[in-house]
């Protein structure tokens, strides 16, 4: 494995790539993770490393446009987790579990992969795959739908109940 680039952040704010000699933007640091090249950020006058800054600052930038990952409940859940016993906990766990999604995520691209790649038609093959689900999300829905129809019935009925009581007190 490489070196680690070495990214100088100086008392402006502005970075420099040690590795190419210049400065660069936050939207490169981006590019920098997506294609995997190892980099620390440091501080120019005190020489900390300051890189999990810098990428809190990347995803706070791309979290501002478009489609952010974080929903604000998510934000509010790991936020009262700073300070509490269970702090390193959480961390370990969410970092466990982005990495369990990237592995199923990458199995499923392989193996869809496999199955297009060796397909004569593989827009044909999406299509088959798609109907053998539909009868299983049919069933699914019919099942939220009773689900839903009973849920209801029993608010009416406990709407009713509640209203006759109301009835009943207002006649004393």
């Amino acid at each position: 494995m490489s070196e680690s680039r070495v990214i100088k952040k100086y008392p402006n704010r502005r970075l420099y790539d040690t590795h190419i000699s210049r400065y660069i933007t936050l939207e490169e640091i981006r590019k920098l993770v997506l294609e995997h090249i190892p980099f620390r950020v440091e501080d120019k006058r005190t020489g900390d490393d300051i890189t999990r800054s810098i990428l809190l600052q990347v995803i706070a930038e791309q979290e501002e446009g478009g489609d952010p990952i974080f929903t604000t409940d998510l934000l509010e859940f790991i936020i009262r987790y700073y300070g509490d016993p269970m702090q390193n906990s959480i961390g370990r766990y969410l970092e466990l579990s982005a990495q369990l999604f990237q592995q199923q995520q990458h199995q499923f691209t392989e193996q869809l992969r496999g199955l297009l790649g060796q397909a004569p038609q593989p827009i044909q093959s999406l299509v088959d795959i798609a109907e053998r689900q539909v009868p299983i999300w049919r069933s699914v829905r019919a099942e939220f739908l009773r689900n839903l129809s009973s849920r209801a019935k029993s608010i009416k009925r406990r709407a009713g109940i509640d209203a006759g009581a109301e009835d009943a007190d207002q006649a004393r």
